[in-house]
């Protein structure tokens, strides 16, 4: 009964994380991501499988665990995306204000 109620609560909270990554994905900035909560998370879910693993309790539930593991760390790559998009819109901005500003000084 345990791993069932464990399961549950692993796809309840994981059900969420291909959600984050979609959004996060589409945003195309990182300003609202944290790689240190993404990071924390992944190493939660680590935590989780290998205590399964050292506890003998090896079944479907760890299956889940992996699955959210290999869902949250997607988010990982994303993360240094959106930031490559940041970087290039600041490099953006900044070329169109000196733009703006030589072309006032004329």
């Amino acid at each position: 009964m345990s791993e069932v109620l464990e399961t549950v609560m692993l796809v309840c909270f994981g059900l969420s994380w291909p959600i984050n990554v979609w959004k996060n994905a589409k945003a195309k900035t990182a300003k609202n991501m944290s790689l240190r909560f993404i990071l924390l998370i992944v190493a939660g879910y680590a935590a989780g499988i290998i205590a399964k693993i050292h506890s003998g309790t090896v079944s479907y539930v760890l299956a889940v665990y992996i699955l959210n593991l290999i869902i949250v760390a997607v988010n990982v790559p994303v993360y240094f995306v959106n930031r490559r998009h940041d970087r290039y819109d600041a490099q953006e901005k900044l070329s169109a204000r000196s733009r703006i500003v030589r072309s006032e000084a004329v």
